[in-house]
């Protein structure tokens, strides 16, 4: 059975921030979702605008539907 638990990693070990029900010793396997991923830094000025091209193009390519969901300024910064 599964069950997710919220954590912070802590002076190398991971810290639960609930009470979660293991014996003593349980093995867990960890997936971790890190909402601050920082991609490469790129330098290449030709790469960034090959990039960027690729980026609007694809943009442009898949426009949101014209009856696509409006969502709120609250809604689309909603944590959960």
């Amino acid at each position: 059975m599964s069950h997710r638990i919220r954590a912070v990693f802590q002076d190398g070990v991971f810290v639960p921030q609930q009470p979660c029900d293991l014996p003593e010793g349980a093995e867990v396997e960890l997936t971790l979702d890190d909402p601050y991923t920082i991609p490469p830094q790129i330098t290449d000025p030709e790469e960034k605008k090959r990039i960027l091209k690729e980026v609007v193009e694809n943009m442009r390519n898949h426009p949101f539907p014209e009856n696509a969901p409006r969502f709120t300024r609250e809604e689309m910064h909603e944590r959960r």
